[in-house]
């Protein structure tokens, strides 16, 4: 044992590889560390565990680390979790044929719980999650520098985040946009002017997939976004492209999308939900229709509410998909499990009088990893269906 770290005794016994251990199993530590200090942990019985992130603050008060006794969490360490990380990208995943914009690091599925690292051309994105990835940052940022020479950061954390977490981050400087491609098509990346890192890397697969069916085709983008699908299905020979979003800043940039790309879609600035009864009532019918709404929320408690607003707008979507007509419904709200997702599905289907035939059900890309044991990590719910009658 490293006898340099304060040490954090748990209160029963722990048979768990989960990485996350919740305050009410932990000892409050006469001298309390910091949060985000790295700590040696030890059971009930005062034998060795592992070491990792404690923070006292926190409703996970210990995020595990490493459970080698031999393992010194250095900065020497994080090089090697990050190399690790990139290597998997670049090596396995072989993403760089694909695309230059991908996730670099998924916190706990690749190892430093609370870590988010996402890759656009040249800029480097940093989420942080717990204290204790903010805490040892200098050591993250050397690492992803030895990675990417000459690489840019733009680095942040939610307020919610660093409530939960007790640390204050007023983020970094705003860093210029990049522009990135992915198979083939371009798009502006801005962490300063969009929602989460800039752009949704974990999306490219399912843009991908989806877009190999649009040739000819009507298309509707729900929740578009920066228009991710919409852009995708105009360059690969979409008849027509009508996208769809509440918010007006994503909406310019959707259209800034289109223009890299010389293709012209049809952005709109409307509440899907009037929109999507107008255009019902009209007798409007689409090929394929994607939906694909924020994070419906954080809280436990607010789950079933979720699935109550994913099931209204999922039978409004269904409303205008043409008999034997696509559609793609997603969900990233990592609270609403894959199973509760489905079974919003057979609801809607249900209540929209439509014949449901699911062809796919996917997720992130491979870029975001999830341990076995911490399937937290795991949040993007992806179904394609094709509507049958």
């Amino acid at each position: 044992m490293n006898s340099e770290l304060p040490t954090v005794r748990l209160k029963n016994a722990w048979k768990s590889t989960h990485p996350w251990i919740f305050q009410r199993l932990v000892d409050k530590p006469a001298q309390r560390p910091r949060p985000g200090s790295i700590v040696d942990v030890v059971g009930v019985d005062g034998a060795w565990i592992g070491r990792g992130f404690y923070n006292g603050h926190s409703r996970i008060a210990l995020r595990m680390l490493d459970s080698d006794p031999d393992a010194v969490i250095d900065a020497e360490w994080f090089h090697r979790k990050i190399a690790a990380a990139v290597e998997l990208r670049r090596e396995v995943l072989k993403l760089d044929e694909v695309s230059d914009a991908w996730r670099v690091f998924h916190s706990e599925g690749d190892g430093i719980s609370g870590l988010v690292v996402d890759r656009y051309a040249d800029l480097l994105v940093l989420e942080y999650f717990s204290a204790g990835a903010f805490r040892h940052r200098e050591w993250i940022m050397d690492a992803l520098r030895a990675q990417f020479p000459g690489c840019r950061f733009h680095a942040f954390a939610d307020e919610h985040v660093q409530k939960q977490e007790s640390f204050d981050f007023r983020g970094s400087e705003p860093a210029r946009p990049a522009v990135i491609t992915e198979y083939g098509v371009k798009f502006r990346a801005d962490p300063a002017g969009a929602h989460k890192t800039g752009f949704f890397a974990d999306q490219r697969e399912n843009r991908q997939w989806l877009s190999r069916h649009v040739a000819g085709k009507r298309v509707l983008d729900l929740c578009c976004n920066t228009g991710g699908f919409a852009v995708y299905a105009a360059v690969r020979g979409a008849e027509e492209v009508v996208g769809v979003d509440i918010d007006a800043d994503v909406i310019d940039i959707a259209k800034g999308n289109a223009k890299l790309n010389n293709v012209r879609p049809r952005f709109v600035q409307a509440d899907i939900f009037p929109w999507l009864r107008d255009a019902a009532n009209a007798g409007e019918r689409y090929d394929v229709v994607i939906l694909d709404p924020a994070k419906m929320t954080r809280d436990r408690e607010q789950v079933i509410p979720a699935l109550k607003k994913y099931l209204d707008m999922n039978r409004l979507a269904m409303s205008v998909v043409k008999p034997g007509g696509l559609f793609a419904t997603f969900s990233c709200t990592g609270l609403v499990s894959e199973e509760q997702f489905l079974d919003m599905l057979r609801r809607a289907a249900f209540y929209s009088n439509r014949t449901v035939q699911v062809l796919k059900v996917a997720g992130a890309g491979a870029d975001h990893p999830f341990l076995a044991q911490a399937q937290e990590s795991r949040y993007l719910k992806a179904v394609f269906c094709q509507l049958l009658d």
